[in-house]
């Protein structure tokens, strides 16, 4: 789908559709009561109705005379005005394309950036719009028939209306901007969507390969052998019980000065997890190829970096194994030794995810990190806790946390602190290896983490588990069925606060 921008009068526009933002009980704007007039009443009648009311989610679809320029008209209620801000607009944007996939349309008009939002400029309602718009049409459509397919038809070009001519420029380079990152958070659903008998380490180290080509970055795949000879105990043993060869994914994106240390994301990357011999149920277990987002994302992150030309170094580390039950699986009760000599008693074969961040993030020191971000699809307790609406975090360095629950806020992807007390790390210790890596149910995603922070020592370090976001059942405003990609906008959100920091 093409996006531009245009300035332009709504009413003025040729387009299959035109879609208006409405505020909650707000019909009095110039822009309403034009349309309403125009259309003798129709809002008016809608309203009386009760049929519309601009409630956030409402829509309302009306068809003007064939003399207006648009065919269609969609109105779309953004909710209260005072509670509008860039997420609303986002979602806005989402839901409404989200309606209009399979319609069939050649152009549709969007003047949702003409609403105002406080303390945001032209540039960042057009981004969020773009972003939400971008995001919504997102299908994974690559198993799919040609019958299936013609379901799922977009709209051939978005248009985004400003005001004056000379808003123009800043609204093009606005959607570049999202279009690039949409372009990155695609990327990551698809690695997530991507069926586990395609999926494999070697297979998701070639997407990096191919994503480091596409945004002229430098990837390295570590393969078994070398991982063997340098001790990368914990991963190994996660990965024995599969045939497919594990390996370590290094990406890097030196956009900054050569002497400037880099900033180290690493991400979880098992492409498929069956839980090992601590097998999981049968149910959902369909949905155990999404336990690669958090490496998804990091891949999906540099490749923005890339894109959007940020001025910050930037390693990605991705340790890829995938986890399952044969005759030279691990077992519950073996003992592994990780790469920082580290002894880990393996009690719960599917608490796989913490073992090979562990090796990563031991790995990763050694490009002597300013900080270390790591993302997974750690914890059911996540789940449990947050549902859907949240990600956790969890770190040594609370500058360094708040700062990422600042990101979260400013691009929709929110996250949740919980304590990491040191009284959690007494559930991780082995009384035959230096940790296990359980500490049984209670405050699982707290011990999970309390596991990791030994690895992690010496660095500021931040863990997000998202295990509750990277996966949705149903489709929410600018997220399909499956992969969300979530991950990707936040980091960046982080990233472009570090490169180009607010005064």
């Amino acid at each position: 789908m093409e996006l531009k921008a245009r300035a332009k009068d709504p009413f003025k526009v040729k387009a299959s559709c035109l879609i208006l933002g409405a505020w909650e009980k707000g019909f009095s704007t110039p822009l309403l009561s034009r349309l309403d007039q125009t259309m003798q009443g129709a809002i008016r009648r809608a309203v009386r109705s009760g049929e519309f009311s601009g409630k956030k989610g409402e829509m309302l679809i009306l068809h003007p005379s064939p003399e207006f320029p648009a065919q269609k008209i969609l109105l779309v209620g953004v909710g209260p005005r005072n509670q509008f801000d860039l997420e609303q607009l986002r979602q806005a944007a989402g839901r409404a394309l989200g309606a209009l996939v399979g319609q069939h349309l050649s152009q549709v008009v969007c003047a949702l950036p003409l609403l105002a939002i406080p303390q945001a400029g032209l540039a960042e309602r057009i981004q969020a719009t773009a972003e939400g718009s971008l995001l919504a049409t997102y299908r994974f459509t690559r198993y799919q028939s040609r019958k299936t397919l013609q379901e799922t038809l977009l709209p051939k070009g978005l248009t985004l209306l400003v005001e004056r001519p000379k808003d123009l420029e800043q609204a093009d380079q606005a959607i570049s901007t999202a279009t690039r990152i949409c372009r990155a958070v695609s990327l990551a659903r698809d690695l997530v969507n991507e069926p586990g008998n395609v999926k494999s380490p070697e297979w998701l180290a070639d997407q990096a390969r191919a994503a480091a080509a596409e945004g002229e970055f430098n990837c390295t795949v570590i393969d078994r052998q070398a991982l063997v000879r340098d001790g990368f105990g914990a991963l190994l043993g996660v990965a024995q019980g599969s045939e497919r060869e594990p390996c370590l994914i290094l990406l890097e994106h030196l956009g900054g000065p050569a002497d400037a240390a880099p900033v180290a994301l690493v991400g979880k990357g098992v492409v498929f997890d069956a839980g090992g011999i601590s097998l999981k149920p049968a149910e959902k277990m369909d949905e155990m190829k999404m336990d690669m987002a958090g490496g998804a994302a990091v891949i999906g992150t540099l490749l923005a970096a890339a894109l959007l030309k940020l001025p910050i170094n930037l390693v990605g580390v991705i340790p890829a194994v995938e986890n399952l039950p044969s005759g030279s699986a691990i077992r519950p009760g073996d003992i592994l030794t990780s790469l920082s000599g580290k002894t880990i008693e393996v009690l719960n074969t599917d608490a796989e995810g913490r073992l090979i961040l562990a090796d990563a993030l031991t790995y990763v020191k050694r490009f002597a990190p300013s900080l270390v971000i790591d993302l997974a699809t750690l914890t059911l307790a996540c789940v449990i806790a947050r549902c859907k609406h949240a990600s956790a975090v969890l770190g040594n360095d609370q500058s360094l946390v708040r700062q990422l629950i600042k990101a979260g806020e400013s691009c929709g992807e929110r996250l949740w602190q919980l304590p990491l007390w040191d009284e959690y790390d007494q559930q991780v210790k082995s009384e035959v290896a230096d940790l296990k890596n359980t500490g049984g149910r209670p405050a699982g995603t707290i011990t999970a983490a309390a596991f990791l922070k030994p690895f992690a020592e010496g660095t500021r370090w931040a863990h997000i588990d998202i295990a509750g976001t990277a996966w949705r059942d149903k489709p929410a405003p600018y997220a399909t069925k499956g992969g969300t990609g979530v991950g990707v906008r936040l980091l960046l959100a982080y990233l472009q606060s570090l490169s180009c920091p607010r005064s």
